[in-house]
Order: C-alpha cells, then sequence, then structure tokens
C-alpha cells in the first residue's frame, strides 16, 4: 500500500540531497502519494487529530518543565508560580492539562471506531496491538502527571493506585517499596513519577512511529471493510484528499479544546487538587481523572482485591487479543445487523462504567458496577466469537469503488 513517489528534485540542492539521503521522496511517497481508500469518513480524521494533541503536549510539557520543582515542599508552589508569575503560565498549564483529556477523547473515539468497523482484523493485527500499547503507556504517563501538582488528589491518588500493586503475592510489597521509593508516598516517589513521566512521552512517539510505519505497510481500513483492489478506482492520494479533510477536522477539535481552555479550564479536574497535599487529611471521595473512571469502576466492583486488581488490567489486556476473538470474516460493523446492535450495548456499558466510577462504593453502585464489569468481559469472550458463528451478514460491495457509486446511486435516486 505504500505510495509510489513521483517526486522529482528540481535543484540543485534537492538533487545533491535525493542522492545522498532521500527524504524529500520518501515524505512524498509516504505524506503525498500514499493511496487512501476513498471512501474513509470523518471518523478516520482522529488519527491527524492525535498527532497534533501529541506535539502540543510534549511542547508544553517541556516548557512546563522548565518552571517546575519536582520536591514535595515546592511542588504545589511550582505549579502556582506557573499560574501567577510566569509569562503565559496559565495558558501552557490549562493547555497541557486540558490537552490530556482531549487527548483521551480523541483516543476513545479512535478505538471505537476500530471496534466497529474491524480495524484489528487480518492483516491490521500488528497494528492494532501497537494501537492498544499507546493507549497503555498513555495511561501510565496519564496518572503520573496527575501526581505531579502534588494537591489532595495527587497524594491519595497515588496512594491508592501503587498501593495495588501489593496484592500481588510474594512480590507486590517489593514493588510497592520501589515506586515509592520507601515506605510511604514522599518526595522519592515524586521525583520517580516526575521522570517518568517526562520520559514516557518519547517513547509514545516512538510507538507512534512503528503504528504509522504498520498503517503504511498493510494500508487503511475503511468503512465498507473491504481492501483495495483497484489502485486507480479505489484509492486517491493522501495529499489533498485526506489531507484538506484532516485539516478541516483538526480545526474543528482544535475549537472545542479552545471553549474547554478559555471558559471552562477546570471542568475536567477535582476541586481537592487545588488543595495542597496532606497526609494527614484524607478525601472524602477518591477518584482519578475521567478517563480513568471505567476501569476504575471495574477495579472497585470486584470483593477481592487481587481479583480487582486482575480484572482492571485484564479489561486492557482483553484488548490485545480482539483480533483472534472475533471470529467474524466481516469487518465492518455497517454488515452486521446482530453486531450493530451489541457494539452500541458495549458503548453504553462503558459509559455507564465511567459513570459507576465516579460514584462511591456503596449499595446498588456496587452491584450495577459489578453488572456491567461482567458485561463487558463477556462482550469479547463471549459474544465476540459466538456472534461471528451465528451471524449472517449482509451482502458485502465488491469494492470501495461500487461501494462509493451504490451510496451516490442511492442518493441521487432519493433526490429524484
Amino acid at each position: 500500500m505504500q505510495g509510489h513517489s513521483t517526486y522529482t528534485p528540481n535543484n540543485g540542492f534537492t538533487r545533491w540531497l535525493e542522492r545522498r539521503l532521500p527524504i524529500i521522496s520518501m515524505a512524498h511517497g509516504q505524506a503525498v502519494a500514499f493511496p487512501v481508500p476513498k471512501n474513509l469518513n470523518y471518523f478516520w480524521t482522529f488519527g491527524a487529530i492525535l498527532m497534533v494533541m501529541l506535539v502540543c503536549q510534549l511542547l508544553t510539557g517541556i516548557v512546563l518543565v522548565m518552571h517546575y520543582t519536582p520536591h514535595t515542599s515546592l511542588a504545589f508552589a511550582s505549579v502556582e508560580h506557573i499560574m501567577r508569575d510566569v509569562n503565559w503560565g496559565w495558558l501552557l498549564r490549562y493547555m497541557h492539562a486540558n490537552g490530556a483529556s482531549m487527548f483521551f477523547i480523541a483516543v476513545y473515539i479512535h478505538m471505537f471506531r476500530g471496534f466497529y468497523y474491524g480495524s484489528y482484523k487480518e492483516p491490521r493485527e500488528v497494528l492494532w496491538i501497537l494501537g492498544v500499547l499507546i493507549f497503555l503507556v498513555m495511561m501510565a504517563t496519564a496518572f503520573m502527571g496527575y501526581v505531579l501538582p502534588w494537591g489532595q488528589m495527587s497524594f491519595w491518588g497515588a496512594t491508592v493506585i501503587t498501593n495495588l500493586f501489593s496484592a500481588f503475592p510474594f512480590v507486590g510489597e517489593p514493588i510497592v517499596t520501589w515506586l515509592w521509593g520507601g515506605f510511604s508516598v514522599d518526595n522519592p516517589t515524586l521525583n520517580r513519577f516526575f521522570s517518568l513521566h517526562y520520559l514516557l512521552p518519547f517513547v509514545i512517539v516512538g510507538i507512534v512511529i512503528l503504528h504509522i510505519w504498520a498503517l503504511h505497510v498493510v494500508g487503511q481500513n475503511n468503512p465498507a471493510g473491504v481492501e483495495v483492489k483497484s489502485m486507480q478506482q479505489d484509492t486517491v492520494p493522501f495529499t489533498p484528499y485526506a489531507t484538506l479533510k484532516d485539516a478541516f477536522a483538526v480545526v474543528c477539535f482544535l475549537i472545542v479544546f479552545a471553549w474547554f481552555l478559555f471558559y471552562v479550564p477546570n471542568f475536567m479536574g477535582h476541586p481537592d487538587n487545588y488543595i495542597e497535599a496532606n497526609p494527614m487529611v484524607t478525601p472524602a471521595h477518591i477518584v482519578p481523572e475521567w478517563y480513568f473512571l471505567p476501569f476504575y469502576a471495574i477495579l472497585r466492583a470486584i470483593p477481592s482485591k487481587l481479583g480487582g486488581v486482575l480484572c482492571m488490567f485484564g479489561a486492557i489486556a482483553v484488548m490485545f487479543i480482539v483480533p483472534w476473538l472475533d471470529t467474524s470474516r466481516v469487518k465492518s460493523g455497517a454488515y452486521r445487523p446482530l453486531f450493530k446492535q451489541f457494539f452500541w450495548v458495549f458503548a453504553i456499558v462503558c459509559v455507564g462504567l465511567g459513570y459507576l466510577g465516579s460514584l462511591p462504593a456503596e449499595g446498588t453502585y456496587v452491584l450495577w458496577a459489578r453488572v456491567l464489569t461482567a458485561y463487558y468481559f463477556l462482550h469479547f469472550l463471549v459474544i465476540l466469537p459466538v456472534l461471528g458463528l451465528i451471524e449472517t451478514p449482509k451482502p458485502l460491495p465488491a469494492s470501495i469503488s461500487e461501494a462509493v457509486l451504490g451510496k451516490a446511486g442511492a442518493a441521487a435516486a432519493h433526490k429524484a
């Protein structure tokens, strides 16, 4: 699927460079001439949105580090210093904090699009696994970043989450001691988390490069779920067609980002994190950031501490094997009537788990969390394999071009 570059050097310098390092022709082949299916919709623009948000997080993070002090007695004050005294510091801090939420919004939409259209199926298994790995490293990076302001929720969130590792027999306590750098959450813990929070984004960049490389080897999936049969009829060059669509989607997404940034910058945060960390005062209700809430609900739904930890990590681990759990030969949910219904039930379950994760672990909330947790795993381990065996999908178009022309013909008939 890699695009054949038609780039021709047009001056002495580019001809000289092309003979020694053909980086311009490579970029042309990957970002200009690369063929993309002509039926891609706007759900396929979230890859570009994620690239923009990743760059935003890296740049704002690098500048913030110049003014942040990773010490328990100074961290909270240094964040206030950034907000009040550093030129445009409030903007950088809010961009970074809200950018994390925007990053996860785009990631979740990107992942649900992959689930619906079967983007994990052959030959894209490695592409999918790399995507889930990015998600996992993102979660670790975001958790460590949430600890850095050293507010009440930062401190107690770190205490609760790191204590979970103690559930593992034999190795649990040494892992917790290593994470803490001692026998409680203190300055060594903050330094470890600061170091890893600064390092892991560059690990994400490395995995993203592999992710894009894998994408350019096997090509993009598409809403019809059928593979490219004719480069001339089924595809268009990435530039200008996909580039312009991506640019428009990025602008729309940044408008939403800007609204949060300038009008409700603390909407997705927790007010307790504006109180300096105090080991002697426990908040009434300890909750993580919103993007962790579904997994937090799964953790609390299991009566056993070890069982809860295993289920929480299992909720992510099961995504790695989805390509082999879905037994259907049809990729796109648009042609799978039963799958489509179960997909929307699954989406509602995930939202429900997120809501329950924000509530106290008591009474009927725990009961519903257990029900939804059970369904979450049943969807992957039972429903997906069985659906592929019993479902009768709708007839697939013979090609991407036929799918596009079919929709155009149907629209023309409807207008007539």
